[in-house]
């Protein structure tokens, strides 16, 4: 007889799935109109249900009676109705018994044919292919459809085989090919979550008596499926031949139901689909809208307009308010109580949960499986890729294996998710039933998380990406004092994954530069704010500066908690965790009076300068609260205070200040092509290997150093690891490599640490969730381990190097925390590798003392039994007696046949066997009953052995966090040493000054500066033009007037100024033979001509809008950087701000800058000026074809000004490039070439113009006429410059016309070009004559 299991004899299928699909069907008095005999007997005599086990997989048939041939042919005929699945069935009846012939014909020819087995205990026929055939044994090998396998002889089983049947489908509206390691997984994702194949535990549920189960076999081997896709009005087919195994899939109808992407919206009154919201839209965050999937329309429309009409026009929030009340919540729907009244237990139960969500998708627990009804089927179906299950009502699911890749999958396409667990088994419901008199019909259910895009915890992205998923809770402060309005701003900062919170409070400009800057860097993936009380401009700043942030608004006071009441929940939380003795953050002292972390301390004493921060924290901990996080998280939190916290001067600070304009224009994390890390400064300098430094190195290029001892010991922690240490840097970079996300796995290891939302005890789950946080726990462990290895191995460079912070980072007990005793400890306390292999944890004696104990207890048991032994011998006279164990029955005294006769009457004799019987005395019995209590304890204390461990393991969670952000600073470190390498041309250990006194002057000069991003490899065949720069410092002009031609290289010089500067304080190397500067506070960006129209500004305004910020917030230590100011309005008023603009910061700021501007007067205006330097892109002039200038960029800064800017020449190049782009489609090579061309040494001339040829000459022309009117009103100083600009034009027009008339003499045939250059020279010079 087939067992899997011969110590219990039962399946992992015990208790069949129930009907999920009549789950929500109402049950129908009508009976059914031919019920089978089987049905009728269930009636009857109806059975207890057996125990749940762990197998979805394997799937038992409806009936468990075997077929007659003549029935089998009818049903090839036609579709006969299934008898139903009653709950309770009592035994089958007897099955047809296969003839002796039938059974002697079982041999190879039954190979790779399909059978079904019946499974006696299970009640239940498990489907399955004969593998092999063993002639000796005269043994098939099955192999069931969930890959176990069983050695069978089928003459002694119970069997059915299965006809194959191959249908043929017209269109498969979605196609995918699946890798056969693969396969398991998506077939179980898109549809495998039929009702009939899990194990349901909800034997409870009011599944409809006349609903219909029903699973269609679709053998798909050999089948060609062809694959429509509309696209622009055509139709394209593919046909992929695809085999696969026989499967079953729930299908809409018994047909494939089409899940492909349609465009219809879903009608007002029917069962609209959650959509993720879209916040650039300045929608509701609340109001969801949907349509349905594919064929989903006319299956569902008719019935979802008819049956809910309270969804329509006719919708209530829970309080009974219309949308159009200020007060209505579209979060919650009220349920007329005839609706409520007609559903069934089950269905009640999800409208309930579903009423008080609707702005989430329920992920609905049911058995082994997550089942997705009514609105949150068709989110499924087009999210998830799952598939319509059969009946009138939306519904589909998937098993409990995949919970963590869907649940993150539309978690990161904007929807919440809120999962509801399933508390409860059907015996624990029958005991609430009977001992507490419930007429609860329905197993418990709960909600236990809600998932969104900040709460994310673990997945597959997760593992992928390092990036952090940031979570913000803000509030703000608006007050109007002296004219002037003062923001103060409450942020609070989370990282979920890393259990990181970072609260700060602080003084804003109007312009909010502050808060601009911290949401350019943080991007935070979900924002949470108390609803209407944030300005107007603080909402356009969180719209600008985010990237389509989940939006959460909070009702002020009641869930927006102020800092009192915020002060109040923390202290009852860390209250709660002293008195179970768990190691947190915080702590609680005897006298009631908590111990909060420093920075909670800090803010606390601020008063009134850290209310904002906390009631932001409270904001945060509500909404956190909600998602079953805030006190697993808050436990073991780590907490930081924002770098601008407080209201002291820039200069007290220790970073400089790189606001939001400077983050984007110098392109530091996202480039401005496609907002991707590729190209930037990050990208470049980011060769870390993990992703705990990868996020470290992220903060640090957010904020440099400032303070002059600092930069110069970071620079000599990175001079450290190069040279001789290169090596041992390297391998120490090969060893961490292997590590996994070591942050967050500590966070998931100390969270675990606290059973909680699903977590939690009571929540039934049937995937060995305790195995998977066993080998997260061993994998923490390892790391830990590969860590405390690396670091030591890495620590014999110390002996050459003298930087104290290497010394402080590497030597154990400063910056690295002593854990060796700790790693020793859960080294010895058990078998790492074959705990990660089985999934269990058996603990080296003197571990554990409650195991130990319970050991010690079984073995005295077993002694016990023993020395019974021993006594029973002496007590018979034979030696030969001794135990046995037959079946479930141990310890059994087998005494040969001929000493029956001296057998106490007292022994109870239970079994025999030819020639000797088996018994138990009253001694073994009791023995028996002490042995099972003890190993029953032992068995207990084993399972809770893990979570002993990993509280033990937290006791130490600061020495663990510590180390990590020790090895993740190290990480950074050798990432900075090793990027020098792949800088242009020579390097340098940049030389930082300390601030120079009052009187001085800051200064920054340069060497050969090169370009930290831009190599040769991205410029074709050029190479970079490294230039020399100075700025300030000693007789030296402290602001740099840079003129020069259109694509000259003016804005890549200011950027490459500006990078450099970034680098030094940093403490990396820069691209330059010499770099020396004293430190700057704060650098200020203007570049680029861009809109932010969803804000309300438009170009020109922008411009000034940044421009007012570094006017109102610039120091004298301060870097500017302004390009082509003004453009954006007429000349004459662009260039009184440009000139307006340079005053302030030349000659009242008195701060370092560069300004570039084709505003030549300002050169001119500016000649006499020692504090400007005026400088220019130099370039070569030569005439073209009809006296168009063509100019050759040089990229070499030169001193003096450039006389014009050559924009012509710019609109000849510009239809040049896309000539080639047309012609050679070298689509890749000329981006490049376009995006870096004011970069490259190379003379771009055209051989077609791009623009009519007439246009070019006008435009040409018409700037001669304009250049000649330049100056005309000039006055003073500026006479003498106006005359000998004069004279070189009069000498360049005669020399011209030497050329022609030389030309007229050559070239008789080239007189009709000569007559325009005649022309021309004659227009210059009538305008050189009015100048004169």
């Amino acid at each position: 007889m087939a067992f899997r299991r011969p110590t219990n004899g039962r399946s992992p299928l015990v208790n069949q799935q129930r009907q999920i699909t009549s789950f929500f069907t109402k049950s129908s008095s009508s009976p059914s109109p031919s019920p089978s005999p089987s049905v009728l007997l269930s009636k009857q005599t109806p059975q207890s249900n057996p125990k749940p086990n762990s197998n979805p997989k394997r799937s038992p048939s409806p009936s468990p009676t075997t077929p007659s041939p003549l029935q089998t042919k009818q049903k090839n005929k036609k579709k006969i109705s299934k008898p139903l699945l009653v709950i309770g069935s009592s035994p089958p009846s007897p099955l047809l018994t296969p003839d002796d012939t039938t059974k002697s014909l079982y041999g190879d020819e039954v190979v790779n044919k399909r059978i079904k087995i019946y499974w006696p205990l299970d009640k239940s026929w498990y489907e399955g292919s004969v593998k092999s055939f063993d002639k000796i044994s005269g043994k098939h090998l099955i192999q069931y459809d969930d890959a176990t396998e069983e050695l069978l002889d089928l003459a002694k089983e119970k069997v059915e085989w299965v006809e194959e049947v191959t249908r043929r489908f017209r269109r498969l509206r979605r196609v995918s090919v699946i890798e056969d390691d693969e396969e398991e997984e998506a077939v179980a994702n898109a549809g495998e979550a039929e009702s009939v194949s899990g194990d349901d535990d909800s034997s409870d549920e009011d599944w409809g008596k006349n609903g219909e189960t029903e699973a269609v076999e679709d053998v798909l081997d050999g089948m060609d499926l062809e694959e429509e896709d509309d696209d622009d009005g055509g139709r394209a087919k593919r046909t992929l031949a695809k085999n696969s195994e026989l499967r079953k899939r729930k299908l809409s109808g018994g047909q494939v139901g089409s899940t492909k992407k349609s465009k219809g919206a879903s009608d007002d009154n029917g069962g609209k689909m959650v959509e993720p919201k879209d916040n650039a839209s300045g929608k509701d965050p609340h109001v969801l809208d949907g349509v349905y999937m594919g064929d989903a329309t006319e299956r569902f429309g008719m019935r979802d307009r008819q049956k809910f009409r309270f969804l329509g026009e006719e919708r209530r929030d829970a309080n009974r308010r219309r949308p159009g009340d200020v007060n209505y919540d579209p979060r919650t729907l009220y349920l007329p109580p005839d609706f409520s009244k007609s559903l069934s237990g089950g269905q009640r139960q999800w409208w309930e949960f579903k009423s008080k969500h609707m702005d989430k998708v329920l992920f609905f627990k049911m058995g082994k499986f997550y089942e997705l009804f009514e609105m949150d089927a068709h989110v499924g179906a087009k999210e998830l890729d799952l598939q319509y299950m059969k009946g009138e009502q939306p519904h589909c699911g998937f098993p409990e294996k995949n919970f963590s890749m869907n649940v993150e999958k539309l978690a990161r396409k904007g929807y919440r998710v809120l999962v509801v667990e399933q508390t409860e088994t059907p015996e624990q419901l029958e005991v609430r039933r009977k001992e507490k008199g419930s007429k609860d019909k329905v197993v418990r259910r709960e909600i236990c998380a809600v998932v969104t895009k900040g709460t994310i915890t673990e997945g597959e992205r997760m593992s992928s990406n390092p990036e952090a998923s940031y979570l913000l809770a803000i509030t703000e402060s608006c007050q109007t004092s002296a004219n002037q309005q003062e923001r103060i701003f409450g942020i609070c900062v989370v990282d979920v994954a890393t259990s990181k919170i970072i609260l700060g409070q602080f003084q804003d400009d109007p312009e909010c530069s502050t808060l601009c800057c911290l949401l350019s860097e943080l991007r935070p993936v979900e924002i949470i704010k108390p609803a209407k009380m944030l300005s107007p401009e603080t909402e356009r700043v969180l719209l600008r500066h985010t990237r389509s942030p989940l939006v959460n608004e909070l009702v002020p006071l009641l869930e927006f908690w102020d800092a009192e009441k915020t002060v109040s929940e923390v202290k009852a939380i860390y209250r709660r965790s002293n008195e179970e003795n768990l190691h947190v953050s915080g702590s609680y002292s005897e006298d009631g009076i908590s111990s909060l972390p420093s920075a909670l301390s800090e803010l606390v004493d601020a008063g009134c300068d850290g209310s904002y921060a906390l009631s932001a924290l409270g904001g945060a901990l509500f909404y956190l609260k909600q998602t079953f996080l805030d006190e697993t998280l808050l436990r073991f939190a780590k907490f930081e205070l924002l770098p601008c916290s407080g209201f002291s001067d820039v200069g007290q600070k220790p970073y400089m200040v790189l606001d939001a304009a400077a983050l984007e224009n110098l392109e530091i994390f996202e480039n401005s092509r496609n907002g991707d890390p590729s190209g930037t400064l990050y990208a470049q300098l980011n060769h870390c290997v993990t992703a705990f430094g990868k996020r470290l190195l992220k903060t640090w290029l957010a904020r440099p150093l400032y303070h002059l001892d600092s930069i110069i010991e970071r620079q000599d922690a990175v001079a450290g690891l190069k040279g001789v240490n290169l090596p041992f840097a390297l391998e120490f970079r090969k060893d961490l490599s292997r590590l996994p996300d070591m942050e967050r796995l500590l966070a998931r290891i100390f969270a675990s640490s606290d059973a909680n939302g699903r977590n939690a005890n009571k929540v039934i789950l049937y995937e060995d969730a305790g195995k998977k946080q066993l080998q997260e726990f061993i994998s923490a462990l390892r790391g830990c381990e590969t860590m405390s290895q690396a670091c030591s191995s890495l620590g014999v460079i110390l002996e050459n190097v003298e930087s104290r912070l290497l010394h402080h980072l590497l030597t154990p007990g400063k910056g690295l925390p002593d854990v060796h005793s700790v790693l020793k400890h859960f080294k010895d306390a058990f078998d790492w590798v074959e705990a990660n292999n089985s999934g269990r944890i058996i603990p080296r004696e003197g571990v554990d003392l409650e195991y130990d104990s319970a050991c010690r207890t079984v073995v005295e048991v077993e002694l016990s039994l023993k020395k019974h032994l021993k006594e029973q011998r002496n007590l018979l006279g034979d030696p030969s007696v001794n135990y046995v164990t037959i079946g479930k029955d141990a310890y059994l005294l087998e005494v040969p046949e001929n000493l029956s006769g001296s057998i106490p009457q007292h022994y109870e004799l239970r079994s025999s066997k030819k020639g000797f019987f088996r018994y138990w005395t009253p001694t073994i019995k009791n023995l028996i009953g002490e042995l099972s209590q003890a190993e029953s304890e032992k068995e207990s204390k084993l399972k809770s052995i893990l979570q002993r461990l990993i509280g033990r393991f937290c006791e130490h969670h600061n020495k663990w966090r510590q180390y990590v952000s020790s090895v993740a600073e190290l990480d950074v470190l050798i990432s900075l040493a090793v990027a020098c390498d792949y800088y242009e041309g020579p390097t340098c250990r940049p030389v930082v000054s300390r601030l120079p006194c009052p009187d001085e002057v800051p200064c920054l000069s340069a060497k050969s500066l090169g370009h930290p991003v831009i190599r040769s490899d991205s410029l074709g065949r050029n190479t970079f033009v490294s230039n020399d720069v100075t700025i300030g410092g000693s007789n030296h002009a402290n602001f740099i007037l840079l003129t020069g031609p259109n694509m000259g290289g003016k804005s890549t010089l200011l950027r490459q100024v500006c990078l450099a500067v970034i680098l030094a304080q940093l403490g990396a190397d820069v691209p330059a033979e010499s770099f020396e500067m004293s430190p700057v506070d704060r650098i200020f960006v203007r570049m680029g001509a861009k809109d932010h129209i969803m804000a309300g500004q438009s170009t020109f305004l922008t411009e000034l809008l940044e421009t007012a910020s570094m006017l109102s917030s610039a120091t004298r230590n301060s870097l500017v950087a302004l390009d082509e100011l003004g453009r954006g309005t007429s000349t004459s008023d662009g260039q009184a701000i440009a000139e307006s603009v340079l005053e302030h910061f030349v000659h009242k700021v008195q701060c370092r800058g560069m300004f570039s501007t084709h505003y030549h007067r300002l050169a001119v205006d500016y000649q006499e000026d020692p504090k400007v330097s005026l400088c220019h892109m130099a370039c070569q002039v030569g005439k073209g074809v009809g006296g168009v200038e063509e100019v050759t960029f040089l990229y070499r800064l030169r001193p003096g000004a450039c006389p014009k800017s050559y924009g012509v020449n710019v609109a000849r190049l510009a239809g040049s490039q896309y000539h080639r782009r047309m012609g050679k489609q070298k689509t890749l090579k000329l981006k490049y070439q376009l995006y870096y061309s004011a970069m490259k040494n190379e003379v771009l001339t055209s051989i077609i113009s791009g623009l009519p040829d007439a246009v070019l000459y006008k435009a040409a022309a018409k700037s001669l006429e304009f250049e000649g009117m330049y100056g005309k009103h000039r006055k003073g100083s500026k006479d003498k410059l106006a005359i000998q600009r004069w004279e070189v034009k009069v000498a360049e027009l005669i020399q011209h016309l030497s050329e022609v008339a030389s030309n007229m003499h050559c070239h008789k045939a080239a007189e009709t070009i000569c007559v325009g250059s005649l022309n021309e020279l004659q227009n210059r010079a009538k305008m050189l004559l009015k100048q004169s």
